[in-house]
């Protein structure tokens, strides 16, 4: 029987299996139309967006290409796509600026394009060039609150009256500004005011920031601490042994892992650029590899891993592992450095038992002020109110406290302000639990052009230094909750 003469049936059957999440069928019904009508380059264009969502990004890259080879309808859109895929997912910065330079070619104008461009250039520590490319979107679009802010941050704030603080605080009247953007401007107002000694008024402007954030967010759901101890249980109820080995030791994985993990804030990319400095280590930056492994093969996690099999936990070492290595070919050992991986320390465990996990550290009272200041995804509901921060630190330390138990000198824990005060002997301990010998670079500044992707971007290239070690003594009065939260006994207890 043939198939419709018409590709329309078949496009509203795809737009149909989008709309109830069925991508992987969708993305199929769109290999079917193009099959038979190969020519169609807005088909090409959904087809990428599907594979880029389904994470088959190679894909996704090809039938981008081929949309743009078919003449697709705004080009300069596709190009985009392609920059985004090859810079977050790909982590090939290189061929990502060529992709936001060929958008720019075909429109000059294009401030997605623009945007992009200016992070990149943050992520490769091209400092001016981001300053440069910020200040022609601000020309463009004077409103563009979130390049303000993001420029605000490549500022050295160093006196009350830098006008680039009445700016902001312009910007924050505006009417115009919605939550997502006072959000953003009012976390760059606080790191202002904090760089130039403002301290109170730094505080007040970053509790408005955080207000503003989850009202821009209303659908992110709001931090459950009973949920939280709940999830902190189950986690040492399925890992209360150590992870089972299997009958005979595995072949050592190329490229090899090295996990960074712990508290947002509390010094892993520092930890990152320093090991990645040695010429065997590769900084891979904040994988989603384990989470998506945790989402989509182990839900629900964690009391799906209880009963995987020998063989199951092979396939999804293998997965693991053969993901890094198509995102690092050439590296001999790769920093996974997400630092919600302290809650997959046992999955890490049974699946890679020979990986090497480094679990940073930080004064509590330092590391919770650090995230109040930051503007992290509304997702991570404890971030937005610092009593609910102290609260999630206090059951990281719970769970941490039971995988040192459990795993004792299998992990290292590293010190942020032990590094920052005497780098030279925590840097030489690292190396030596990690396998690697000592390397003069490890102490070097980070060079300029290696990617950073966090929000220590800049702090990470100004080298070591100690003045964010004992910040919060500078808030001592507004850090009394948190203190009596962090160090003494609450309702709930």
């Amino acid at each position: 029987m043939s198939g419709p003469a018409k590709p329309e049936p078949l496009l509203r059957e795809a737009a149909r299996l989008e709309q109830l999440g069925r991508l992987g069928d969708a993305a199929g019904t769109y290999e079917r139309i193009l099959a038979s009508w190969p020519d169609l380059a807005d088909c090409w264009y959904n087809l990428g967006l599907l594979q880029r969502k389904l994470r088959r990004f190679d894909d996704a890259l090809a039938s981008y290409a081929q949309a743009l080879a078919r003449g697709v309808r705004q080009p300069e859109e596709v190009h985009l796509n392609r920059g985004v895929i090859l810079a977050d997912h790909l982590r090939q910065p290189g061929a990502a600026e060529l992709e936001l330079r060929a958008a720019l070619a075909l429109n000059p104008y294009y401030l997605p394009a623009l945007r992009n461009l200016a992070n990149l250039h943050e992520d490769l520590g091209r400092r001016e060039e981001a300053l440069a490319t910020y200040a022609r979107i601000l020309e463009l679009d004077p409103r563009d609150f979130e390049s303000l802010a993001r420029s605000a941050r490549l500022h050295r704030v160093e006196r009350p009256d830098d006008p680039l603080i009445a700016r902001l605080r312009a910007a924050l009247a505006d009417p115009a500004a919605g939550s997502a953007a006072r959000a953003s401007l009012g976390f760059a107002l606080g790191a202002a005011l904090d760089s130039c000694g403002q301290y109170a008024a730094a505080f007040n402007a970053c509790q408005d920031a955080n207000r503003a954030s989850r009202a821009s967010a209303p659908e992110a759901p709001r931090y459950d601490r009973r949920s939280q101890q709940r999830f902190t249980d189950e986690l040492i109820r399925t890992f209360r042994t150590p992870a089972r080995r299997g009958p005979a030791p595995q072949p050592a994985p190329t490229p090899r892992p090295i996990f960074i993990c712990g508290m947002f804030r509390s010094g892993s990319t520092l930890a990152e650029q320093l090991l990645a400095r040695h010429p065997q280590v590769t900084a891979g930056g904040e994988l989603d590899l384990l989470p998506e492994l945790v989402r989509t093969e182990l839900a629900p996690y964690p009391s799906a891993v209880a009963g995987l099999s020998a063989s199951r936990i092979a396939q999804l070492r293998e997965r693991y592992l053969a993901g890094l290595a198509r995102l690092f070919p050439d590296a001999t050992y790769v920093i996974d450095k997400r630092p919600d991986n302290f809650l997959h320390i046992g999955l890490i465990k049974l699946l890679i038992p020979e990986a090497r996990i480094v679990c940073t550290t930080r004064d509590p009272l330092d590391n919770c002020l650090s995230i109040f200041f930051l503007h992290l995804d509304q997702r991570l509901g404890y971030a937005l109110d610092l009593l609910d921060t102290g609260h999630y630190y206090r059951e990281h330390l719970r769970l941490m406290a039971h995988w040192k138990a459990i795993y004792a000198d299998e992990l290292f824990e590293l010190n942020y302000d032990n590094l920052v005060s005497d780098p030279r002997p925590v840097i030489e301990r690292l190396l030596r639990y990690c396998g690697l010998t000592w390397d003069e670079a490890c102490l070097a500044p980070a060079p300029r052009g290696a990617p950073v992707k966090t929000a220590s971007v800049w702090q990470v290239r100004e080298g070591l230094y100690r003045h964010a070690s004992g910040r919060a003594r500078h808030y001592a009065s507004e850090l009394e909750p948190l203190a009596a939260e962090l160090f003494g006994m609450t309702e709930d207890e």
